[in-house]
C-alpha cells in the first residue's frame, strides 16, 4: 500500500508541476484577440474538458503506437494525459479569475502612473490568485482521486496494489484501506489550501 501510494504521491505532484505554467499557456491562448488562436484554445479545451480522462489517458498510451509505432511508457504517459487535462480545467479557472477583475482597477492604475507589468504583477495578480484559491483548491482535491485512474494503463499505484490484494484475499479489505489512503492525502491537501486561504484573506 505504502508503495503504491508513493507512486500516486509521484503523479499528483508532477502533475501539478506540469499543469498550472500550462494552463496559464492556455488561459492566455483562450483570451487572445488574435482570432485564429482564440477560436483554436477554445476547441481544444472545449475537447480535453468534454472528453472522459479515462479516455484521454488510454489514447496518449496506445495512439502513438498506433499511428507512429512508438510509445510512451505508462508512467509518462500517464503524466502527459493527467496533465494536458488539468490544464485545460485551471485555464478556465485562471480566465474566470481575470476577468473577474473589475476593469475600472486597470484604468485608476493608468491614471495613477502605473506601467502594465505594474499593474499586471502588483495588482491584478494578487486579486486573481485571492479569488480562485478555492476553485484551484477544488479541482487539486479532485486530482488526488483521479490518481487512481491511470490503473486503466496498468499503471501501479494505490488503487491497483489494493484491488490485487483485494483479488488475491477474497476480501474488500484493502480497498476500504486504500480509500484511508485517499482520505488522508485529500486531508492534508485541504489543510494546505486552509492556510492559503487565511493567509490570502489578509490581502484586501
Amino acid at each position: 500500500m505504502l508503495s503504491g501510494t508513493w507512486v500516486s504521491v509521484e503523479i499528483f505532484f508532477l502533475t501539478l508541476v506540469f499543469s498550472i505554467p500550462l494552463a496559464v499557456f492556455f488561459c492566455m491562448a483562450r483570451m487572445s484577440k488574435f482570432w485564429p488562436l482564440k477560436k483554436f484554445a477554445q476547441l481544444f479545451l472545449l475537447v480535453l474538458r468534454g472528453t472522459p480522462l479515462m479516455l484521454q489517458l488510454i489514447c496518449v498510451y496506445f495512439m502513438p503506437g498506433l499511428l507512429w509505432g512508438w510509445s510512451f511508457d505508462r508512467f509518462t504517459a500517464a503524466i502527459i494525459a493527467l496533465a494536458v487535462n488539468y490544464a485545460a480545467y485551471f485555464a478556465e479557472i485562471y480566465r474566470g479569475g481575470f476577468e473577474s477583475v473589475p476593469q475600472g482597477q486597470r484604468e485608476a492604475a493608468k491614471v495613477l502612473g502605473y506601467a502594465k507589468a505594474q499593474t499586471f504583477f502588483h495588482i491584478i495578480v494578487p486579486q486573481v490568485i485571492k479569488r480562485i484559491t478555492p476553485a484551484m483548491g477544488n479541482e487539486v482535491i479532485t486530482l488526488v482521486k483521479d490518481t487512481a485512474l491511470v490503473t486503466v494503463i496498468g499503471v501501479v499505484e494505490l488503487l491497483h496494489v489494493a484491488k490485487s490484494a483485494s483479488n488475491r484475499v477474497f476480501s474488500t479489505v484493502p480497498l476500504f484501506v486504500a480509500g484511508a489512503f485517499y482520505l488522508v492525502m485529500n486531508g492534508l491537501v485541504t489543510f494546505a489550501f486552509s492556510r492559503i486561504e487565511k493567509k490570502l484573506s489578509y490581502y484586501k
